[in-house]
C-alpha cells in the first residue's frame, strides 16, 4: 500500500496501529527536504569555480560537488552557461528544530496563515 494511501486509512481509522511507520519518520523525511529548500532560498547562484572556492574546506561536500559536476557534463550540462546555486550553510538545534543563528531560515520555518487555516502555536 502507498504511504499516502495508509496515512489516510489511518486517520480515518484514528488507530495509530494502522499506520505502517511512526509518523516521527515521515516528520523527520519532510523536515530533510524543507531544510534543503531552505538552504536553496537563501543562498546564491554562483560559478563552478566560486563554488568550489566556498566549500572547499568541506572535504565531503567538495568532493559531491565534483561528482555532480561530472555528471551533469555527461548529461550535457554547461555549469558555465547555467549556474549552479549554492544553499546557505544552516546547522540545527534537533529539539527545537531552529535554525541556530539564522533569523531568516527560521522565518522559513513557517508562513502566516489565512484566516481559518491557521495552524495554532500548539498542536
Amino acid at each position: 500500500m502507498d504511504h499516502f494511501a495508509n496515512f489516510i486509512k489511518a486517520v480515518r481509522s484514528r488507530k495509530k496501529t494502522d499506520l505502517h511507520a511512526d509518523i516521527l519518520e515521515g516528520h523527520l523525511s519532510s523536515a530533510l527536504c524543507h531544510t534543503g529548500n531552505i538552504s536553496y532560498r537563501l543562498g546564491a547562484f554562483a560559478a563552478p569555480d566560486d563554488i568550489r572556492e566556498q566549500i572547499r574546506a568541506d572535504r565531503d561536500a567538495a568532493a559531491t560537488f565534483d561528482r555532480m559536476v561530472e555528471h551533469l557534463r555527461a548529461s550535457g550540462v554547461d555549469l558555465a552557461a547555467t549556474k549552479a546555486a549554492l544553499g546557505a550553510v544552516l546547522r540545527m538545534e534537533p529539539k527545537s528544530e531552529r535554525f541556530l543563528g539564522n533569523d531568516q531560515a527560521n522565518d522559513l520555518l513557517t508562513r502566516n496563515y489565512r484566516r481559518p487555516f491557521v495552524v495554532p502555536e500548539n498542536v
